[in-house]
């Protein structure tokens, strides 16, 4: 087989119907839409319309916002770590961040962070540096003698000064 010869299944892709080309076409005159009227032409906007009583999007109350300044940090059990360490792809001997977290596969993408938690069990000296931590997981972590450092993390906006 090469790469030329490649092919989709038989009916896998389906030809776009053009409409309004004449009557042996089968989509012709009206194309498809019946007869006259509103939905006959073009820019109909009645999807919400109740023949003139209040639409139920906007008889229901609005609820809740969108917090912008929210963090999106990435959560991490610290059994996972544990595993990685194990696994040998993160060192102890260094601080475990979030790059080092990336790194070792733990974490798809860094986002804004990482927040540890105290799922899973921690067996070697650890330290991190991680934007949240919970307190299971700092103490699991300083049981063993490691460190948790908790850094300030603040959002990048848009706008630079300078």
């Amino acid at each position: 087989m090469k790469l030329n010869e490649i092919a989709d299944k038989p009916g896998a892709r389906k030809a776009r119907m053009r409409i309004g080309r004449g009557i042996g076409s089968g989509k012709g005159k009206t194309g498809g839409r019946g007869g006259k009227g509103q939905t006959a032409r073009t820019g109909v906007a009645i999807k919400g319309f109740e023949g003139g009583q209040m639409p139920l999007h906007r008889r229901l109350p609005k609820r809740g916002f969108k917090n912008i300044f929210a963090l999106d940090l990435n959560e991490v059990n610290i059994g996972r770590v544990q595993a990685a360490i194990d696994k040998g792809t993160l060192k102890t001997d260094a601080v475990i961040d979030c790059a080092a977290l990336v790194n070792a596969g733990v974490l798809r993408r860094a986002r804004d962070g990482v927040r540890l938690l105290g799922g899973g069990e921690l067996t070697a000296k650890v330290d991190f540096e991680v934007h949240g931590a919970s307190q299971s997981a700092i103490a699991a972590v300083e049981k063993l003698g490691g460190t948790v450092k908790v850094l300030a993390v603040r959002k990048e906006t848009g706008e630079q000064a300078g």
